[in-house]
């Protein structure tokens, strides 16, 4: 007779087996950081990587790697690279145990190296002047294709009511709706205005039936039509006369220029979306091209936007919260490796621990992360 395993011997089964490859993971991690170096590559610039004559080295990556090198007490050493493409060619040929830096996890690499998991989330950001806006910029929205296909519709509407009424009375009525049509309609369409407004000069008004119930069914509709116009008119007069100039989104460069840095990826994603693109050499360029006007927004990697507004505060800049091409930062390793399971395991303590967040706040700010 077969005997059934209990519901508790199963889970101490399975605990006695995950503790089991835990072990044997950590044993083979141990057996090859034993007696020897990590040989680990920089790649990259601040802020994940700040490498100052004189001083230890630092950055978001660095202090994330050493919290973990230290909490599984390995020793390493550091070799740096020029780029990222020259410490993966190191690594893809085993002169490093691994890459600390800002490394993309793409398709392309991993097809020939292993990553961590990520341990920062980046994106394109964008950053615009706050700027008051002018005479021009608050009369602009009532000059928009929007407002006139507006104005367009309600004279249609408008003349059609006048139609109406005109059809209605100027059988009963011809001193004052004529039976030119030209007049009559005029006339049908003043009556329409000075009911709309409520003005009530009662120099026109309908004797039928008909263009009573005419009369009367656009004085309902015109209620919550101009309620609904004048509601639209204030709000923009509110948005446009107090707000400031902001710009939100890449949808909002139509027409206007960006700067980025020269040779990066985001000359495409400004070539794609239509902006007219101004090159810099560095973001120090890039911003006083933004301060000086000769550009409306600077784009370019965020966390490296961001690393720079708070070494170089500026209150008349603004961090718009678009972000584009979200790709993850991990670490680098051979395929063969068997650092990044241990790597993965402090990650995730670090990230439940905030320790990770508290180290991007130190070197990004509060704000906008």
């Amino acid at each position: 007779m077969n005997k059934r395993i209990s519901p508790i011997s199963f889970t101490l089964l399975i605990l006695f087996i995950v503790n089991l490859l835990s072990l044997k993971a950590k044993a083979q991690t141990d057996s090859i950081t034993k007696g020897k170096e990590i040989s680990v590559g920089l790649a990259g610039g601040a802020p994940f990587v700040v490498v100052e004559q004189g001083k230890k080295t630092a950055g978001i990556a660095v202090e994330i790697w050493e919290d973990i090198a230290n909490k599984n007490k390995w020793k390493y050493k550091y070799t740096e690279f020029q780029s990222v493409r020259d410490a993966i060619a190191a690594l893809d040929n085993h002169q490093i145990d691994m890459v600390v830096g800002p490394l993309s996890i793409t398709a392309e690499r991993v097809s020939h190296i292993r990553f961590s998991q990520p341990y920062y989330q980046s994106s394109l950001g964008l950053v615009s002047r706050v700027d008051k806006p002018s005479l021009w910029d608050r009369v602009k929205p009532f000059f928009s294709f929007k407002l006139l296909i507006a104005v367009v519709i309600f004279l249609f509407i408008l003349s059609l009511v006048g139609t109406l009424l005109w059809l209605a009375e100027r059988k009963e009525s011809p001193d004052q709706f004529p039976s030119e049509p030209t007049s009559g309609i005029a006339n049908g369409m003043w009556l329409a205005i000075v009911t709309m407004s409520t003005t009530g000069y009662g120099d026109k008004a309908p004797i039928t039936v008909w263009g009573r119930i005419i009369a009367g069914t656009w004085m309902v509709v015109s209620i919550i039509f101009a309620t609904s116009m004048v509601a639209g008119i204030a709000s923009t007069l509110t948005l446009s006369g107090f707000g400031d100039d902001t710009i939100n989104n890449v949808e909002q460069l139509e027409g206007k220029s960006a700067t980025t840095i020269s040779g990066s990826p985001t000359e495409e994603f400004l070539e794609e979306h239509n902006v007219k693109e101004t090159s810099s050499d560095n973001l120090k360029e890039a911003f006083d091209k933004l301060k000086n006007k000769e550009v409306d927004a600077v784009i370019y990697d965020r966390p490296q936007l961001l690393y720079y507004l708070k070494n170089n505060k500026d209150s008349k800049l603004f961090v718009s919260k678009a972000e584009y091409y979200k790709q993850g930062y991990g670490f680098a390793f051979p395929l063969d490796t068997k650092l990044s399971h241990a790597v993965n395991i402090k990650l995730l303590e670090l990230a439940e621990d905030e320790k990770t967040y508290k180290i991007i706040k130190h070197w990004l700010g509060n704000d906008n992360l």
